[in-house]
């Protein structure tokens, strides 16, 4: 394992478990060199799905691509890196519950969506802003609406 910091190859453990779901391991890490400590995921290696893109290419399923996707939403939010993990690894099991080999990549913006929306209305109308691709300030509008149109209705 490189260290992000320094670059050194080589580190020690200094802690390991489980994730909340038991679907993979969580590696808290020393650099030997730098002494600078970080965390690494171990993942057990499944089937691996294509996703089916809006102009029909296919590309293999990544986990960091969404990953990378929900940073953005959550940054300077009250979100951690765990809850987003745990939002990725919905992710990845909805879709091999529900799809053979193959999945349009649709459904994946919309099972972060499922998520987001209930965790934190910034984070949810940040990463739909980008996923449903809004042209304009009044689509944005639109989403904000429904947003505060479900906050009236919930009860206090």
């Amino acid at each position: 394992m490189k260290c992000p910091f320094c670059s050194y190859k080589e580190d020690k453990v200094v802690d390991s478990r489980a994730t909340g779901e038991e679907s993979a391991i969580r590696r808290r890490r020393e650099c030997l060199k730098c002494g600078k400590r970080f965390t690494t995921y171990e993942y057990i290696e499944e089937v691996s799905f294509m996703v089916i893109k809006k102009d029909g290419r296919r590309e293999p399923f990544d986990r960091k691509k969404i990953l990378s996707g929900l940073l953005r939403a959550c940054e300077k939010r009250p979100i951690s890196i765990e809850k987003m993990e745990e939002i990725v690894t919905f992710v990845e099991r909805s879709i091999q519950k529900k799809y053979d080999r193959e999945v349009p990549a649709a459904k994946l913006g919309e099972l972060v969506m499922e998520k987001l929306k209930n965790m934190d209305d910034v984070a949810y109308v940040r990463f739909a802003s980008v996923y449903r691709q809004f042209k304009d300030v009044g689509q944005f509008m639109l989403e904000l609406k429904d947003i505060l149109g479900k906050e009236k209705k919930k009860p206090r």
